[in-house]
């Protein structure tokens, strides 16, 4: 969806649509669940959270820091991209606009058996 908004974005209004995916911040949220433990959150999620916290995490200002990076000149012309705010060096795109104005790095879609080369089923 964000892939076809960028399109049609940018074609019909001239504006630029990308997603922004929130990543390990660290939240009242995360603080929550890890004092539930693993006993109420379960064994997996619980070092999953974990190992956000003890890496440090995010500050909760990158998510916002990314929406006003997008919303700036700093970022016309990048469009339909899936960015994560705490694990994207969003800050270096201008750097490899290259990169990702021809591929799909930083894009997200389903990708069907005929794309992936594999021959089975119907």
């Amino acid at each position: 969806m964000t892939e076809t908004f960028a399109e049609q974005g940018t074609e019909l209004f001239g504006i630029d649509v990308s997603a922004v995916a929130l990543g390990a911040l660290n939240t009242r949220l995360l603080d929550e669940a890890l004092n539930a433990g693993p006993e109420v959150i379960g064994q997996k999620t619980f070092e999953n959270m974990k190992s956000v916290t003890d890496a440090g995490g995010a500050p909760l200002g990158k998510a916002p820091e990314l929406c006003v990076w997008l919303g700036s000149p700093a970022s016309n012309g990048i469009t339909g991209k899936l960015i994560s705010a705490a694990w994207v060096p969003w800050s270096d795109f201008q750097d490899h606009r290259d990169d990702i104005d021809n591929s799909d790095i930083y894009t997200l879609r389903r990708i069907v058996r005929a794309d992936s080369g594999t021959n089975w089923g119907r």
